[in-house]
């Protein structure tokens, strides 16, 4: 099979180890990119491949191009989408995929439209060992579900500038706590309460904390903290056992205990665990099938968690100002 050809939009940390993992795997090229910065542009081309592009829409539109992935800080995410769109080309959109509701409203609404696919680069559900653990929940593996506890605090405020700029939809909201939160919603669907409460530093929110119920009785806590450094684990505790993963967003294992002499683990995805590579094929492959959104992530989740996050954030007080465009 043909190399599915990527555009770019965005050549940040991520984006360079994305394109990395892509141009390797030897399924992937990359065609085209922009960003702002045109010698930045130049830079990562001349890295990883493709035609550099001083305009989004000559980006967009390199004859070679079969998709655009949009890779910028998320102030941005809905108008690059939009163009990618407009010109007539799939567009995986990272997480989170927008600033709020309305922008996904909007731009799923004009995605339909146009009658082109979209969907969120939101790699945790591209992974199998994830997957494993919505199998496990629903087949009744762990028994009726009680709780479930994550937490997510890697002192990642330094990761890039982005995660700290209210301009460019920094904090921990919008670049940590939607994992957990996808998470959450992925196992258990929509909550019936949220109680929310953050830590502000530079007007952005450096730690989260929220509470879930949900209609059936369960009760999901989540920390999340882009200051502290305490670590990352799941606990779905269940009547017939428990679930635990550390690293869940990206860990290539999930383990059930039934007790304390019989354990299950599950082992999937890149050994690293770093599957990027993973929702890339799977995307590409949607859109060679002709679909118009992910089967992994249906779009409807996305929406649903834009809104449990607008919840949030206006919970904490969290209000995004003076965005830079």
């Amino acid at each position: 099979m043909e190399k599915f050809r990527w555009c770019f939009i965005g050549a940040g940390k991520l984006g360079g180890i994305v394109a990395k993992l892509l141009v390797e795997s030897g399924r992937h090229e990359i065609a085209s990119c922009y960003t702002r910065d045109f010698e930045k542009a130049k830079a990562f081309c001349s890295t990883y491949g493709g035609n550099a592009y001083d305009n989004p829409i000559d980006a967009v539109n390199d004859p070679n191009v079969d998709a655009v992935y949009i890779v910028t800080t998320h102030n941005v995410h809905l108008k690059y989408a939009k163009i990618a769109i407009d010109n007539n080309k799939p567009v995986f959109v990272e997480k989170a995929f927008t600033m709020n509701a309305k922008e996904a409203d909007e731009l799923v609404a004009y995605a339909k439209e146009k009658d082109v696919f979209i969907a969120e680069a939101m790699w945790t559900w591209f992974s199998s060992p994830a997957n494993k653990v919505l199998e496990w929940v629903n087949d009744g593996k762990v028994g009726k579900v009680k709780k479930a506890k994550f937490s997510f605090s890697m002192k990642s405020i330094n990761y890039a500038p982005r995660v700290s700029d209210p301009r460019r939809g920094g904090g921990a909201l919008l670049d940590i706590t939607v994992y957990p939160i996808t998470y959450a919603y992925r196992l258990f669907g929509y909550p019936t309460k949220i109680e929310s409460s953050a830590k502000f530093q530079n007007s952005v929110d450096v730690s989260d904390v929220v509470k879930f119920e949900f209609e059936n009785g369960i009760k999901v806590d989540i920390v999340s903290s882009i200051v502290d450094l305490k670590g990352e684990k799941f606990t779905i505790y269940g009547e017939k056992g428990i679930i635990t993963a550390p690293f869940y967003h990206w860990y290539n294992s999930v383990t059930y205990k039934k007790n304390i002499f019989k354990k299950e683990v599950y082992r999937g995805g890149e050994a690293n665990g770093i599957s990027y590579v993973d929702e890339f094929d799977s995307v590409a492959q949607d859109i060679r099938d002709g679909l118009k959104e992910s089967r992994m992530v249906p779009i409807k989740a996305t929406l649903d968690i834009m809104k449990i996050m607008d919840e949030i954030a206006s919970q904490i007080g969290l209000v995004y100002k003076d965005l830079e465009s």
